[in-house]
């Protein structure tokens, strides 16, 4: 039942629509949720349509341009629709509009609430911008100022609490969450439609990457699969097996990966449904290399029962103890052993256990979320 008395205005100040990408659900679904429990009213970019946003009102007024994060002049049309719409909460995603939330809540009563997705000045950091250190500042006085902090993963609200000072009692993990609260019923018919699409032969392991491939984060990690650990898994005669590479905007100097199918090497590209694929799949691959954040590609993967072999920074923020045995962990570097894992594993029959669902069904995140808001 919707919780009477709270009222949220909440700015997404970027593009997620049509939600593809991990991000952008991580945004859409928590919103959608959220929205089926209090009366929301979303504000964001021109390029987000109205007709995707669902449970809530959403009003594309924001430029897309990438001086609307210094527009001083929201300021006055945000307070007027808080206002209006009797708000009693502002929800930012992201810190970037921490400044004019700070603002809106000196100047009417309500609390702030900041939905944080990865540690920003570390993930700036670690893909080489200059200017990570001023980030820090920022991002820091954005938390420590708000009335209440989501952060995605628990080392996210460990770090922010000992490295930035952040109170530990207005702060939450908000993880990213899966719509499924158990196992889907069509794993088998998924796997058949996709070993039929892709010419797999029944008794082939499937070995999936998915990514978008324009960010070097990916491309990376799809480098060491197809230089570092494949050809530990060709030297194995009696593992027979497909890598199936899926997302869109693979750099030309791949070649769109020619070279690698007598390798076992297969590119899907872009795909419709890429939950497909991962029901269709042995093991998920995820040896990240750089950026922060929660990996979101790992816990859909977990979640259609597909076993996941990661490096320690692609399984960042990810419950170990609630995965049984379909997570696998091993340090970067040892791709020997990344790729003897795959092949130990491969052949498991264990699934996810029930306490993976109770934890990262969105429900259930949601009704942890409103307890901090009533």
């Amino acid at each position: 039942m919707p919780v009477e008395g709270i009222k949220i205005v909440s700015i997404i100040p970027y593009k997620i629509f049509p939600a593809q990408l991990g991000g952008e659900k991580g945004i859409a679904v928590f919103n959608e949720y959220l929205a089926e429990k209090v009366s929301m009213t979303v504000v964001t970019v021109k390029s987000n349509q109205p007709q995707y946003a669902k449970g809530y009102t959403l009003l594309n007024i924001l430029s897309d341009s990438k001086l609307r994060y210094a527009n001083l002049f929201l300021f006055f049309r945000l307070k007027n629709i808080l206002i209006k719409e009797k708000a009693t909460h502002l929800l930012i995603e992201h810190p970037y509009y921490g400044w004019l939330a700070w603002m809106l809540r000196g100047s009417l009563n309500i609390k702030w609430l900041v939905h944080s997705h990865n540690i920003e000045y570390m993930r700036s950091r670690s893909i080489g911008r200059w200017w990570w250190k001023a980030l820090r500042w920022y991002e820091g006085w954005v938390y420590r100022k708000a009335d209440r902090v989501f952060f995605i993963s628990e080392e996210d609200r460990h770090h922010a609490i000992s490295q930035m000072n952040v109170s530990a009692a207005k702060s939450l993990e908000v993880t990213y969450g899966i719509e499924q609260s158990g196992l889907p019923a069509d794993i088998l018919p998924a796997r058949e439609k996709i070993l039929l699409k892709h010419g797999i032969a029944p008794g082939e392991k499937i070995l999936l990457f998915n990514g978008a491939l324009y960010h070097s984060t990916n491309y990376d990690a799809l480098s060491i699969i197809l230089e570092k650990i494949n050809p530990y898994l060709l030297q194995n005669n009696g593992f027979k097996y497909k890598i199936l590479v899926c997302g869109k905007g693979l750099p030309d100097f791949f070649q769109e990966l020619r070279s690698y199918k007598e390798k076992n090497v297969l590119y899907a590209g872009f795909v419709d449904d890429i939950s497909e694929y991962f029901k269709a799949a042995d093991i998920f691959l995820n040896p990240i290399l750089s950026g922060g954040g929660v990996k979101t590609k790992a816990i859909e993967a977990l979640a259609m029962d597909c076993m996941v072999v990661s490096t320690e920074l692609g399984a960042m923020g990810i419950r170990r103890d609630v995965c049984g045995n379909k997570l696998h962990i091993l340090q970067a570097g040892e791709w020997e052993e990344f790729a003897d894992t795959i092949i130990t594993f491969a052949k498991s029959n264990d699934r996810i256990p029930d306490d993976f669902f109770n934890y990262y069904y969105w429900g259930n995140i949601i009704e942890r979320v409103i307890q901090q808001l009533a």
